[in-house]
């Protein structure tokens, strides 16, 4: 009976570590650690990834969002239309710039925004729709391309879950006016620390991001912009550009152990998510839905097999977020995502071993179990 870890990040750093070490040793014998040429590199790297465009290094994906919002013009009495089952930073990072949340439900299957309810929560001062891709698999972007164009108001993706992911041949990330991408050590492209980019075509969004993200200058001591001290350092970037060259390949590892998952998970008590055609999901997690949550998550670690929830509470129904009076029952498919999604066991390493144990743990988990 083996132990599996949610997450274990020692064996990827085991493959590559030689070449960790080279470019972390190069840059600590540069003496220059903000803002250089390791940085660069890496912007240059991340934008031919995405397909051509900018891409600027900020400090964390929350930044990523924020400055992001910021430099598409959006600030106090505008509403960004975006999901309740997501990390709080999106929402942080909303309010951060002024603006005020506006949550649409999602789609039960997958836990994405569903573009059906978005044209309806459009008012007057809405500026931004943000779409989260949740888990890598990105979101139904079409629909909301269409409505943005007619209603004016600019896409910001949250792509901090889908590094790699594709929707209809396109990058996730590269497909509105700007994507923002965190580099948080669990991430599919993971650093050793916090880290975060941010991806548009738009030239000028770019320039504005870079500014912002350097107390605004255009050179040294000279302010254009009131801005932030939000830098992706040289050692990160050496170690994502190291990393970068893998990430295809631990995707299609992550790939092949989702399919594995979906194909012989059998228990009529789990509900597996869906995989829309057209997509090419990242499974930075994998979650299945179960209406005994609970009690499935504590006979798994009872057999060590680890597990998380992505995200027990809906941001609408935080401690902290009551001041947006969005009540219980307001979002039902969300709030009921929430109280039964699981997130598996999910990284490259996982090997077939380990994986045929949280599989056979899951569908032996009785109707009876407390």
């Amino acid at each position: 009976m083996p132990d599996v870890p949610f997450v274990d990040l020692t064996g990827q750093y085991r493959e590559i570590r030689d070449d960790l070490l080279d470019v972390v040793h190069a840059v600590l014998e540069s003496g220059w650690y903000i803002l250089g040429q390791r940085v660069e590199r890496f912007e240059r790297e991340f934008t031919d990834y995405c397909g051509g465009g900018g891409a600027v290094g900020v400090g964390s994906g929350t930044d990523a969002l924020h400055l992001a919002l910021r430099a598409c013009g959006l600030g106090p009495g505008d509403e960004v239309i975006t999901v309740a089952n997501t990390f709080v930073a999106t929402v942080l990072a909303i309010e951060w710039v002024g603006a005020r949340p506006v949550f649409v439900d999602v789609e039960a299957d997958t836990g994405l925004i569903d573009a059906r309810g978005v044209e309806a929560a459009i008012t007057s001062r809405t500026k931004a729709i943000l779409p989260v891709h949740l888990y890598g698999q990105p979101a139904d972007m079409d629909p909301l391309i269409d409505l943005a164009r007619r209603h004016r108001l600019r896409v910001v993706e949250d792509a901090c879950q889908a590094h790699g992911a594709e929707y209809r041949g396109k990058k996730a990330g590269s497909i509105g006016d700007v994507g923002c991408f965190s580099f948080y050590p669990a991430k599919n492209l993971g650093a050793y620390g916090d880290g975060g980019m941010v991806f548009s075509r738009n030239p000028d969004l770019v320039e504005r991001v870079r500014r912002l993200r350097n107390y605004g200058q255009t050179r040294k001591y000279h302010h254009e912009l009131r801005g932030y001290n939000s830098r992706l350092d040289e050692l990160q970037a050496a170690v994502l550009s190291v990393k970068l060259q893998h990430l295809d390949r631990w995707n299609d590892c992550r790939r092949a152990i989702a399919h594995r998952y979906t194909s012989c998970l059998s228990n009529p008590r789990v509900t597996l998510l869906a995989s829309r055609p057209g997509r090419k999901h990242a499974f930075h997690i994998y979650a299945i839905r179960c209406t005994r949550r609970d009690d499935l998550a504590r006979w798994l670690g009872e057999r060590g097999v680890g597990t998380l929830i992505h995200y027990p509470v809906p941001i609408h129904l935080q401690a902290a977020y009551r001041d947006l009076n969005v009540g219980p029952g307001t979002l039902p498919a969300t709030e009921a995502f929430c109280r039964e999604v699981l997130s598996l066991p999910m990284y490259p390493e996982l090997d077939d071993r380990e994986a045929e144990w949280v599989i056979r743990c899951v569908n032996e988990f009785p109707p009876d179990a407390p």
